[in-house]
C-alpha cells in the first residue's frame, strides 16, 4: 500500500468514525441496527478506497456525500418500514378503510422514489469525481461487495440456526 493510499485510508477512517460517533441512532431504530449500518458503511468506504485507488482529493469529495446520502436513506427507510407495518395492520382491519390504505400506499411509493433519488444523487457525485476506469471498477465493486456481504450474512444466519437447534 503506497503512502497516498495510507493517507486516504486514514482520512476515511477519521471521517467515518467521526460521523458514526456524532450520529445519534435514528429514531425508531434499535441502536444495534444503527451501529451495524454504520459499520457496513465504514467497511464499504474503506474497501471502495482500496479498490478504486481513490486519491485524497477524491476521498474528501466522495465520502461526505456518501455519508450524508446514506444517513438520509436510512431515515427514509425507517419511515418506509413503519409505513409498511401500518399498511399490514390497515389491511388486517375489518372493515378495511380504503382511504387509509391508499394514503399509506402513496407514502410508501414516495419513500421508495426518495431512496431511488438518493442513489441517483450519489451516482452523479461519482460521475463528477471518478475517472472512467474508476467508474467501471465501482460497478464491479458494488456487485462484489453486495455478494460478499450477502455471503457473510448467510454464514451468520447458518451459525445462529446451528446454535438454536442445539
Amino acid at each position: 500500500m503506497n503512502a497516498m493510499t495510507k493517507r486516504a485510508l486514514g482520512l476515511i477512517m477519521a471521517m467515518a468514525f467521526a460521523g458514526t460517533a456524532a450520529a445519534a441512532p435514528i429514531q425508531g431504530q434499535a441502536p444495534v441496527r444503527a451501529r451495524l449500518r454504520d459499520n457496513i458503511m465504514t467497511l464499504r468506504l474503506l474497501r471502495m478506497t482500496e479498490v478504486l485507488e481513490l486519491t485524497e482529493a477524491q476521498t474528501a469529495k466522495l465520502f461526505p456525500a456518501l455519508t450524508r446520502i446514506e444517513k438520509e436513506k436510512a431515515e427514509v427507510q425507517n419511515r418506509l418500514g413503519a409505513d409498511i407495518r401500518d399498511l399490514r395492520a390497515a389491511l388486517e382491519r375489518t372493515p378495511v378503510r380504503e382511504a387509509d390504505v391508499l394514503a399509506l400506499v402513496e407514502r410508501i411509493r414516495a419513500a421508495r422514489e426518495s431512496v431511488r433519488q438518493k442513489d441517483e444523487e450519489f451516482e452523479a457525485v461519482l460521475d463528477q469525481n471518478l475517472t472512467p476506469v474508476q467508474k467501471g471498477k465501482y460497478l464491479i465493486f458494488l456487485v462484489d461487495f453486495a455478494r460478499g456481504l450477502g455471503e457473510k450474512l448467510n454464514q451468520v444466519r447458518q451459525a445462529r440456526q446451528g446454535r438454536d437447534i442445539r
